[in-house]
Parts: structure tokens; C-alpha cells; sequence
């Protein structure tokens, strides 16, 4: 007979441990709001970009060539008034040249391999950039490529525009607590989102349709450069305000 009074007894024992399991924390309210911000600041440089092509039957050759004929850019964009550390290599290539099709179908003969040597010219003369782009597009040994504008201090901009997003964030968070008759509590997560400029490039098509000889290209440099940034801000959901 004591086995099962035993067996009883450790059945009793053991409901009363099963029933006092905690329960699951309740999850806090919370505010959470993306903010979006904007800056707008003056552009200190442009960078023109140009490309010295050569071809020629061997790698070798093209190679040589393009090393003469960049010589020469060089000599004509310093005599232009740029200085050489404003000049830089942003990219050289050497490929087998395409074939070509002449319009009876017949393949057009031309040499074997091409040498692309890209350059970025550096100018802080905005209102001279039309001029210097006019007088690439006169060379016969560059091609002009496009234009860019850009800051000395880019995360100034990134910065700012962040400051302005977490103050629409707060705002917003604020409207919305105040209708809902509550208050924003602690500052719970910060989740950052991107922040990039936005420059609108000038239309090149007019340019390089511009016959050689052109003085000037018209260029307007940007008044502006904008960066434009969002970050989602959540904040704990207090009592009436």
C-alpha cells in the first residue's frame, strides 16, 4: 500500500511547481518614426574626365603609344593652367580592339589592341569650367568624358543632413505622441540609415555634339551640393504627457 500513496504524493508535489512557471515579460509600447533631413552646401571643386585612346597592332605598340600621346595631354592641360598634382589616373586599359562591321557587312580591318588611359582633372575655378571643357573638346588626342562637382570635406555634408533627419524624427515622434495623449519616454534604439549627396550632373549630350574649336562649353556649375540622409529613431511610450 505505500507505493502508491508515495506515487500520489510526488504527483501532488510536482503540479504546484508546473503552475508557478513565470509568464512571458510583456513587451513595452513604443513611438518608432523614420526621419528624413537634408543639407545643402557649396561645391569647392569640379573634376573633368577625360579618356587619351590609342590603337595599334600589339599590346606593346598600343601601350607606347598611349604613353606618347598622354605625354602631350599632359603638356596641354598644364599649359591650360592646371597644375600636374591636379592631374591623376583614374583608370587605364588595354583590350582587344572589337571588331567592326562597315555597312556592307564586310568586317572593317583595324588594329588588334586598344589603350584607354582615363584622367581626372582636378579645377577649383568653377565659372572657368566651361572654358577648360571647351578647349579639351578642341584637342584630337583626348576625349571628354564628363564633369563632376564635389566637397573637401564630403562628411560634412553626410553629417548635417544626419542632424536634420533626427530632428524630423523627434517631431514627428512628438506629433504623434501628443495625439495619441502620451509622452515620449527614454530614447530606446538609433538605426541608422544612408546619407549620400544627390548632384545633378549637367547634360553632356550638347558638348560632346560641339565641333572642335569650341571655346567654351556651357556648364553651369551647381549653386549647391544637397545630401540628403534618414534614420529611424524608436522611443519608449510614457504615460499622459
Amino acid at each position: 500500500m505505500r507505493l502508491p500513496l508515495l506515487a500520489a504524493l510526488s504527483l501532488c508535489l510536482a503540479v504546484p511547481a508546473f503552475a508557478q512557471a513565470p509568464a512571458p515579460a510583456q513587451r513595452e509600447p513604443t513611438i518608432s518614426v523614420m526621419g528624413t533631413g537634408e543639407a545643402e552646401l557649396k561645391p569647392d571643386f569640379a573634376r573633368i574626365h577625360v579618356t587619351v585612346a590609342t590603337q595599334a597592332d600589339t599590346v606593346a605598340q598600343a601601350t607606347a603609344a598611349n604613353n606618347t600621346a598622354t605625354e602631350r595631354v599632359l603638356a596641354r592641360i598644364q599649359g591650360l593652367g592646371i597644375k600636374r598634382e591636379d592631374i591623376r589616373t583614374a583608370n587605364f586599359q588595354v583590350f582587344q580592339t572589337p571588331p567592326q562591321v562597315g555597312p556592307d557587312g564586310k568586317e572593317i580591318k583595324t588594329p588588334k589592341f586598344s589603350a584607354n588611359h582615363q584622367l581626372r582633372i582636378t579645377t577649383r575655378d568653377l565659372d572657368g569650367v566651361g572654358r577648360l571643357a571647351g578647349e579639351i573638346l578642341a584637342s584630337g588626342d583626348m576625349t571628354f568624358q564628363s564633369v563632376t562637382f564635389g566637397l573637401d570635406r564630403q562628411e560634412e555634408g553626410g553629417d548635417k543632413a544626419r542632424e536634420a533627419a533626427v530632428r524630423d524624427a523627434r517631431r514627428q515622434a512628438e506629433v504623434y505622441a501628443a495625439a495619441a495623449g502620451v509622452s515620449l519616454g527614454r530614447l530606446l534604439e538609433i538605426r541608422d540609415g544612408s546619407a549620400q549627396p544627390f548632384e545633378p550632373q549637367p547634360d553632356m549630350r550638347m558638348s560632346m555634339a560641339m565641333a572642335k574649336g569650341a571655346e567654351s562649353v556651357p556648364i553651369v556649375p551647381p549653386a549647391t551640393i544637397r545630401y540628403t540622409a534618414n534614420v529611424q529613431l524608436v522611443w519608449e511610450m510614457a504615460g499622459k504627457p
